[in-house]
């Protein structure tokens, strides 16, 4: 039987090396040598969003023919089922880009090896030492820094940590196994590797440096000094959504293109990297694939938390207690849209320094436009969690500054307003909410008990900052807002705070 008759439109075939040339009537699939691939990047923390994101700009570098020096090893600390899937294909995987009427599938090549820290920390350790890697990657989310958010300190008491300074060879956090290998290359002369933070945190670069060090601190003063003195740790930003697969997922790209893919990726056409060009043993040329090569990374950061995270932070707790459960619904409410847009426009752009090479209105309406896409449209309920951590990075730092300059700020504590009503567990149907917040219990007990009275949550100092529970005039203005999210709903306190006279509001 031909390769060309096997491949029917209702029968996946599963892939491999030895099926990609069956699999390229249908979809793109890598056309380099694969086993010709440098492996000089190890990234830890193979989740959908790398392979969604970094993995493809270095399978860009091999597709576009720039460079075959960029193959990477993937290290998983948590995930033995990612070592199953990828292994069980030799790597590969389907990236599917999901846009206003378009579907395209790709399959990535760059991702040379995965390795399961649990069983395989010798290996881990033989990659992070060989002289061919330059550069370690990190999306290991935040809480995998042991940073303590109030101080900024690494919490050498975490249970990981602790674990790891007695262990030997295999580790909990992935600072153990980056302290084992510098410190061999340091004794073995081999030149540094760069660390690279890819995580959501306000200065991921700053982070990855005071986690690392102080892990070294806990092994050798000596070798911590050279880490910090010899290591670059570029800060970067990383943009794009990408939900995690669910089995209709599966099931939609097999049927659709043929692809049997144990754990392929759903994600959207928008991607965005904005790194700092700073590097301890050399880098690839990423701005040959699209990558923004910076001296400094920070207002790219800043407009992108405030004028995506911020938004995605209001738009989710309005978005919950009107009822709706993804994004796209809740912007397809011609009010909730209105808001957004000025919300964006007239009070969070403002307060933002120019951004080098970038046109904030264009990027606003990109925005919108990710928001609405309901092909890849994010749970409003992701959106609202863990907003103890979210609100004080994303959004209230508008609130204060805007105070602080005596700019218009109606939207943002209407944003407020709605997380605090949010906190009660409860929509404005009555349905419950799951409150999903390291802080879930105190928070939602101070919201039950305050109703329209915000001073007892403002009293948490360490989220919502000194200066709100101090202001009788702004608790009075967020108390109204809290009723009219009540008594008006939420297209009600919307109409309100934008005076838009009711027949313009249902004209939108």
């Amino acid at each position: 039987m031909s390769n060309v008759s096997r491949l029917r439109p209702d029968v996946g075939v599963p892939l491999t090396n030895s099926t990609l040339q069956l699999h390229s009537m249908r979809v793109a699939v890598p056309r380099y040598d694969r086993s010709a691939l440098t492996r000089s990047i190890v990234h830890v923390g193979v989740g959908g969003f790398h392979r969604a994101h970094q993995e493809m700009y270095f399978d860009d570098l091999a597709v576009q023919r720039i460079s075959d020096d960029w193959g990477v090893t993937g290290v998983g600390l948590h995930s033995r089922d990612m070592k199953a899937a990828l292994s069980a294909q030799d790597c590969l995987y389907t990236v599917v880009q999901r846009g206003a009427g378009v579907e395209r599938a790709r399959v990535v090549g760059s991702l040379c090896q995965y390795l399961y820290a649990r069983g395989e920390g010798m290996r881990v350790h033989a990659a992070l030492t060989d002289p061919a890697t330059r550069i370690v990657t990190l999306t290991i989310t935040g809480g995998g820094y042991h940073l303590d958010p109030q101080t900024g300190e690494f919490d050498v008491d975490a249970e990981p940590v602790r674990a790891d300074r007695a262990a030997v060879g295999e580790y909990d956090t992935v600072w153990a196994y980056l302290v084992d290998a510098l410190n061999h290359r340091r004794r073995s002369g081999i030149p540094p590797f760069t660390v690279m933070s890819c995580d959501n945190l306000p200065d991921n670069g700053a982070a990855a440096r005071k986690a690392l060090v102080s892990f070294a601190e806990l092994r050798s003063p000596q070798l911590a000094a050279w880490i910090n003195d010899n290591v670059a740790f570029p800060s970067s930003m990383v943009d794009r959504i990408t939900p995690k697969t669910a089995p209709r997922d599966r099931k939609s790209i097999e049927r659709m293109f043929g692809v049997a893919d144990r754990w392929p990726v759903v994600t959207e056409p928008f991607t965005q990297w904005v790194v700092e060009d700073t590097f301890s043993h050399g880098r690839p040329p990423l701005e040959e694939v699209g990558v923004e090569m910076v001296d400094d990374v920070t207002p790219h950061k800043l407009a992108k938390t405030r004028l995506l995270n911020g938004i995605h932070c209001a738009i989710g707790y309005l978005g919950l207690l009107a009822g709706y459960q993804r994004t796209d619904q809740a912007m397809r409410n011609p009010l909730i849209h209105r808001y957004v847009e000025e919300l964006m426009q007239d009070e969070i752009s403002p307060l933002l320094s120019p951004v080098p090479g970038w046109d904030i209105a264009e990027y606003r309406s990109t925005v919108l436009e990710r928001l609405m896409n309901p092909h890849i449209s994010d749970q409003l309920s992701r959106l609202a969690a863990r907003g103890s951590v979210k609100m004080p990075a994303y959004l209230l730092p508008s609130l204060h500054e805007a105070r602080e300059q005596h700019r218009q700020h109606n939207l943002l504590t209407l944003a407020l307003a709605a997380w605090m009503r949010y906190l009660r567990g409860y929509d404005l149907g009555r349905r419950p909410i799951t409150v999903e917040d390291p802080r879930a219990h105190e928070l939602t007990t101070r919201a039950k008990l305050a109703q329209y009275n915000p001073v007892p949550l403002l009293k948490a100092a360490d989220v919502f900052g000194d200066d709100l529970q101090s202001d009788d005039d702004f608790i009075y203005r967020l108390s109204d807002k809290l009723k009219d999210i009540d008594r008006s709903g939420v297209e009600g306190a919307i109409r309100r705070t934008l005076a838009v006279p009711l027949a313009d509001a249902v004209g939108t």
